[in-house]
Parts: structure tokens; sequence; C-alpha cells
């Protein structure tokens, strides 16, 4: 245990302490619990609280972000019943309530899994058109895409809990058996044969007893938080007209209505908005942390509006400590509107521009990540690893922010992620999607973009169901193994 979890340690056990006060799961801060018998429910015993089993389900999801969504609706087209908690009130996780737009290109060939490309294919269908004719950027609309997220999930017949928060774990022997979950009637059980860990944060697998880690070995740092937001009212024409026109700037091969900005100080490519930016910090107008970085891109369908990737939130800000974290949201949202002010202040195009919208949580690359069957290094980036189990591939540079950014693959290079990277050796019935999968932080960082995030999530969902079915500890199914035609993915060996 480091110093940041000693601070905040009881001196007993999580459940010694429920069972002390006699609220289960702090009943004074979090409410009661649901009145089950009241309703008929079945119930559970928690501590000395009766809880009501709100589902008995073959798959669990905790989290309905880019690979708990992906794991969710793809356990349910394979048969398995499925309920998805959510903590929010819509699926997508940063890309419709962090603001993360648009989908970052893998870079490697093929890429595309069924699940991925189907997302393309229905914002197409909902007047989205996601392809720039130049990049392999996904520009998605977060609004249309968590209505496609609900409609496939309904398709799927998944079950979404929304504004519910996964509080704990039971296990019987080494298994999981029910997640006690926090909803807007209060403390509640969930019932399942196999769980998902897409929280981003890895807290079901924490909680469970998985072994994990955090940080920059080298230095225990997070990579830097981003407290996104939307800015309307802007003039891309104009903005079009000055950056590309007048600066000269042609790194955006894209043009209007799919258009990006960028600025970026101490890093290999200069921009020329850097100069802009400079001039703030000359005049006090921004801080050198807020002048720092600087990205926005076009929304495809919303005229006026861009998803401003910034401010990046100084690094001592910590992704993992909860005070921390806090605390950075208040300084994040002055260096939001101090960037947004300057930015109408000074830059053609933004005059009448305003923020629209700010993120309704913290941007972070990287938390907590599990240790698991197969834990990938940078090695398996630079020497792009193939896998027997490989659930999917990516090329993605590697891209931690404050540590280190590496050059890209050559054309046409990718590695793979394994199976294995999903699943522990602890926990029989769980398997681990998303960001927090089992991977270094230097590796983490290149694999931890949304596509490739969403690929993961299939797999699993597919892996559970698979499991579930043929009454298989999902930390045994061998995914190479799967028929090839019912896998995502199927790994291919090197020319």
């Amino acid at each position: 245990m480091d110093k940041q979890e000693k601070s905040f340690a009881l001196p007993i056990s999580r459940r010694d302490f429920m069972k002390m006060t006699g609220m289960a799961a702090a009943g004074l801060v979090m409410g009661s619990s649901i009145p089950a018998e009241a309703k008929g429910a079945a119930t559970m015993n928690f501590g000395q609280e009766k809880l009501p089993v709100l589902y008995e389900a073959d798959v669990c999801v905790a989290g309905g972000g880019p690979a708990g969504t992906a794991a969710a609706i793809n356990a349910g087209r394979n048969g398995a019943k499925t309920v998805l908690i959510e903590r929010g009130t819509a699926l997508g996780g940063l890309a419709v309530l962090g603001c993360v737009y648009p989908f970052m290109d893998t870079h490697a060939p093929d890429s595309d899994t069924p699940y991925v490309a189907e997302i393309k294919k229905r914002l197409r269908q909902h007047g989205i058109e996601p392809f720039d004719g130049v990049t392999q950027q996904t520009w998605h609309n977060p609004e249309t895409l968590a209505l496609i997220y609900d409609e496939m999930c309904a398709e799927a017949g998944v079950n979404i809990l929304y504004q519910t928060v996964l509080v704990d774990t039971v296990k019987e022997g080494a298994k999981i058996t029910a997640l006690i979950v926090q909803t807007i009637a209060g403390l509640a059980a969930i019932k399942a044969k196999v769980f998902v860990d897409a929280t981003g944060d890895a807290y079901l697998a924490r909680s469970a007893g998985v072994p994990y880690e955090r940080g920059y070995e080298k230095t225990g740092n997070n990579q830097p938080l981003s407290f996104r937001f939307e800015m309307g009212g802007i003039d891309v024409k104009r903005l079009y007209q000055h950056v590309a026109i007048e600066l000269k700037e042609d790194w955006c091969k894209s043009k209007p209505p799919y258009f990006e900005i960028a600025e970026a100080m101490h890093r290999k490519q200069r921009y020329k908005l850097e100069e802009l930016m400079a001039k703030g910090v000359e005049s006090g107008e921004l801080t050198q942390e807020e002048a720092e970085y600087m990205q926005a891109h076009t929304i495809i369908g919303k005229n006026g509006v861009m998803s401003m990737n910034c401010p990046e939130i100084p690094v001592r800000f910590s992704a993992t400590d909860p005070i921390s974290y806090s605390k950075a949201v208040t300084f994040g949202r002055r260096m939001m509107h101090n960037i947004a002010n300057y930015l109408i202040r000074h830059l053609p195009g933004f005059e009448n521009a305003f923020i629209s919208r700010e993120a309704a949580m913290l941007g972070a690359r990287e938390s907590w990540r599990i240790r698991g069957k197969h834990y990938l290094v940078e090695d398996d980036y630079h020497n792009q690893s193939r896998f027997p189990d490989a659930v999917c591939r990516t090329a993605w540079f590697i891209d931690a922010h404050g540590e280190k950014v590496s050059e890209k693959l050559p054309k046409g290079g990718f590695y793979e992620i394994p199976y294995r990277s999903l699943v522990t050796n602890e926990i029989p019935n769980l398997l681990v999607a998303g960001r927090c999968i089992s991977a270094s932080f230097i590796l983490q960082a290149s694999m931890r973009i949304q596509p490739t995030c969403m690929s993961i999530g299939e797999a699993a969902g597919i892996a559970a169901a698979w499991g579930v079915k043929h009454k298989t500890n999902v930390n045994e199914v061998r995914w190479e193994d799967i028929p090839a035609e019912k896998r995502s993915y199927v790994s291919k060996k090197k020319d």
C-alpha cells in the first residue's frame, strides 16, 4: 500500500465498518435501501441490511462507456440475459458525457471490428457522416450517439440502470456473486453469473481483490486530466479563412464542416496558433498552463459548435486521489473560462462565441489498471506483437501526455491485444474491458483510444456470453478456440 492509499485507508475493513454502523454501506450518507419486501421482490442479506435484488442476470456490466456499452450489447446479442449499470443518464462515457470528440484513428489497417463498423453505419443512418474524406477519424455527434446506444441496447434486450453507482462486490469463494449498487431509490443488489468491469477505473476488479497498478511506474503520476467543453456561436468559415488561408496552417487536411485547430507547446510538431497563445501568457490573460495545449474540432450536426479538447489540467492533480480530483474540477473550470474568454477576444471566428456545454465528467486518460493473466508492455508496441487469442489490433502511437510521446509505427504496422489481458488469475467470472485492462502505463497510452476500447468491450461481451452458454469460467475461455465466425476478431500471423 503506497502513501496515497494509506491516507484514505480505514483502520478496519470496509465490510467490518459497514457491519459496525449497522447500515450496510453507510446508510446515513447514501440513503436507506429500497424497501424490497413491500414490492415482493427477491432479497439478499448484506451486512445487517436486507437488500432487494433488482436483477438476476447472466452478465452484469459495470460502466456504460465505449467498452461497457459494447460488452453489454454483444453479450445480449449472443443470448445472455444482460444488465448494464451506468452512473450517468446516457451511455457512451467520455464520447457523450465527457465531450471527447471525435474518435481517433487507430492507424492500424482493417482495425474496425464488426461493432465499430456498425456504429459508423448507424451514425450515417441518423444523418451523421463520420468520414471526412481525408482522415480516418470518426466524427460522431454526442447526442446522436447516446440515442444509437439506447436503440442498440433495446434491440439486444439489455436492461440499463441509469444513475446507478457501483458500491461493492459480494463474493463466494473466488467468484463474484453480486454487485451492491446505489440507485435513485437506495441500495440494491444485482446478481449475475459473469461480471464485466468497464468502469475505466477498474473499480469492480479492485473491490473484488484483483491486483492493480496506477500511474507511471517511474514517477507515480497519472496522465493529466482534461475538462473538455463545447463552444457555440463560432463562425467556422471565418476561422478556417484565418487559420488555413491567412496563417497557412496546413496540418489539418480536412475542410469545413470537418475542421480542427490545435496548438501544443514543447512538442516536435509546431503549430501556427502557438504564437497567439504565447501572447496571452505575455499579456497576463493566460497562464502558461492554460496556453500549453489547445485543440478544437467542429461537431457534425451542430453548426457553429466546436468541441474543445482542453484545458489539460496540470499533472499535479491526480486521477486516483478523490480530494485532488475534486480540486481539479474547480481548477479546470477556471482554466476553461480563461481559455474561452481569450479566444473570444483574440481569435477570428470566435468573436460571438460562448461556452455552450461543459463535460459532465473529467477526461481521465489513465487511472488504475489491473494485473491480469497477460501484461502488455511497451515492447509489444515496438515489436508489433501478435497473439493467437488477440481480440483487436491498434497502432495508435504511445500518447502519454506529460511523460512520453513516441514515433508512430511504420505504415501498415500494428500490434494486437490478447484476451488474457482482459481476465485475471484471481476471479474466474470477471472480465475487464476498456482502458483499465492489464497493461503498463506506457503501453496503455497507446491502447486507450475509444475505437480500441470498443473492440475490447465487444470481445468481452462475446466471451462472457460464451462462458455462460458453455458453463466455462471466463478466465479459462480460450478466445482462439471459439469458432472464427463467432469471434469479433481473428489474429493473423505476420507476413
